[in-house]
C-alpha cells in the first residue's frame, strides 16, 4: 500500500445535514473497476481448474456439487464486492481515511485522495458469503462445522485487528504480534492430527514412518499463521502487489485441492481439501473484486486489513487441509522477502517508515534502494521499470514458484513420501 496517510483534522466536523453537500463537493467519484482485465484473468484460471473438475478426474458427485455451489455464492460476492467498495470508499474518506500514492509523488496522479482500509469490504463480505455457505453443505453434527467456525473466528479476529490497526497506525512491532492473538480460536478448537509423515529417505535412520509431534504440532502451526499474514504485509508497496499475489496463490491452492481430491481414495483427505476450496474460492473471488480497484493506477487502497485477512485465510486453509508444506512453497517469494526485511524489522540496521523505491515524476520510473524488499531487490537486478510492470514482473516470479511447487511434488511423488 503506497500511501501517505492523512490523520483525522482537529477541526469542527460538519453538521450532519451538511455532510452529503461536503462530501459531494470535495469527493470525487473513485474511478470504475477494470472489469475487462479481470476478466482475462478469470478465465487463464478457469480453463484448467474447470478442465481438472468435470474431465481430469471423477470427483463424487456430492462433493463436486459442494464444490460448485461454494462457486456460485463465491460470483455473489465478487458482485457484492464491485458495488460496495465505490460506497464504501465515500464513507472511509469522510472519516479521513485516505492517502496519496507515494509513488506517484510530483504528479498529479500523486495529489489525489485516495481511500484506504477498503480491505474490510473484502472480509465483510468474504464472512457473510462463508457464512451462508454453511447452510447448503455441513449438517449441524458436522465433525468439520466446529473447525470451520473457528477458522472463521480466527480470520473475523484478524480483520478486526487489521482495521484496528489501519485506524490507529500501530508500530511494526506490535503488529508481528497481532496474528498471534488472532490465531488461538483456530488453535483451540483444532483436533486434527498431529503426526508428521517422514521423508522415506530418512526413515531407516529415523525408525519410523510417522512421528507424533504434539504440542510442537499446534507451535508449528501457531507460527505458520503469524508468517503467512505477516508475509503478505510486507510484501507491498505497488498498486496490485498485496491483491496479486493472494490471487496467485489461491488460484494454485485451489488446483492443489482438486488434484488432492481427484487422486485420492481418502474420504477424509478429501474432505481436507474441499474444506480448503470452501474457503478460498470466496476468498479469491472477492479479492479479484477488489483488485479490478487496486490494480494500477489505484483506485483504493486495500490497507493491512485486507493483507491481514489474505494472509490468515491462507494460513487457515493450508492448516486444516493438511499441505502446509507446499503452502510454504507457494510463498517462497514471500519468505525470501521476509528474510532480506529480517536485518531491518528485526531493528539490526536502521528501518525507515516507508521501504519504498524512489520515483522519477519526469521519466515515470521506479529505481531501487538498499531497504531490503524483495520489490527493490528486482529493480536493483532488473534495472529501472514502472510501477504496473514491476508489479506484473513481481506476479509473475510469484506464479513461476507456484508453478516450481507442482513441479517438485510431481517429481518427489512416490519418494519422498
Amino acid at each position: 500500500m503506497t500511501a501517505i496517510r492523512r490523520r483525522p483534522s482537529a477541526s469542527a466536523p460538519p453538521e450532519p445535514g451538511d455532510l452529503k453537500t461536503v462530501a459531494s463537493a470535495t469527493e470525487p467519484p473513485i474511478r470504475p473497476p477494470k472489469l475487462f482485465f479481470i476478466l482475462i484473468s478469470v478465465l487463464v484460471f478457469a480453463v484448467p481448474y474447470l478442465y481438472l473438475i468435470f474431465f481430469r478426474y471423477r470427483i463424487e458427485s456430492e462433493l463436486k456439487n459442494s464444490i460448485l455451489v461454494s462457486a456460485f455464492v463465491s460470483i455473489l460476492g465478487f458482485f457484492v464486492t464491485v458495488k460496495m467498495i465505490p460506497v464504501t470508499s465515500k464513507y472511509v474518506s469522510r472519516k479521513s481515511l485516505f492517502g496519496y500514492d507515494i509513488n506517484k509523488k510530483g504528479t498529479h496522479e500523486g495529489t489525489i485522495k485516495v481511500p484506504e482500509s477498503l480491505g474490510i469490504v473484502v472480509g465483510v463480505v468474504f464472512l457473510v458469503v462463508t457464512i451462508l455457505f454453511q447452510v447448503f453443505t455441513f449438517a449441524a453434527d458436522s465433525n468439520w462445522l466446529v473447525e470451520y467456525n473457528a477458522a472463521l473466528a480466527s480470520i473475523c479476529f484478524m480483520i478486526l485487528l487489521g482495521f484496528v490497526d489501519d485506524v490507529l497506525d500501530v508500530p511494526w512491532r506490535v503488529k508481528l504480534l497481532l496474528p498471534s492473538v488472532a490465531a488461538l480460536p483456530l488453535l483451540m478448537a483444532y483436533a486434527g492430527q498431529t503426526s508428521i509423515l517422514i521423508p522415506k529417505p530418512l526413515v531407516p535412520y529415523v525408525g519410523m514412518e510417522v512421528l507424533d509431534l504434539g504440542w510442537i504440532y499446534k507451535l508449528y502451526m501457531w507460527l505458520l499463521a503469524i508468517f503467512c499474514t505477516n508475509s503478505i504485509n510486507i510484501h507491498a508497496g505497488i498498486n496490485g502487489l498485496e491483491v496479486g499475489q493472494t490471487v496467485v496463490i489461491a488460484c494454485s491452492i485451489l488446483i492443489h485441492n482438486v488434484m488432492q481430491i481427484g487422486v485420492s481414495s481418502d474420504p477424509e483427505k478429501q474432505q481436507a481439501h474441499a474444506f480448503s476450496i470452501y474457503l478460498v474460492q470466496p476468498l479469491l473471488a472477492t479479492s479479484l473484486a477488489l483488485l479490478s480497484y487496486n490494480w494500477y493506477p489505484s483506485s483504493v487502497f486495500v490497507g493491512d486489513t485486507y493483507t491481514y485477512f489474505a494472509g490468515m485465510t491462507m494460513a487457515v486453509v493450508g492448516i486444516l487441509g493438511h499441505f502446509s508444506e507446499t503452502l510454504l512453497i507457494f510463498f517462497l517469494p514471500q519468505v525470501l522477502n521476509f528474510l532480506l526485511s529480517f536485518p531491518q524489522l528485526a531493528g539490526i540496521i536502521p528501518c525507515p517508515r516507508h521501504r519504498l523505491p524512489r520515483f522519477d515524476p519526469q521519466s515515470g520510473l521506479l529505481t531501487g534502494t538498499n531497504d531490503g524488499t524483495l520489490v527493490n531487490l528486482f529493480l536493483r537486478l532488473f534495472g529501472r521499470r514502472t510501477e504496473k510492470s514491476l508489479c506484473i514482473l513481481l506476479l509473475v516470479f510469484q506464479a513461476a514458484c507456484c508453478g516450481f511447487c507442482f513441479l517438485l511434488r510431481w517429481f518427489l511423488t512416490g519418494w519422498y513420501k
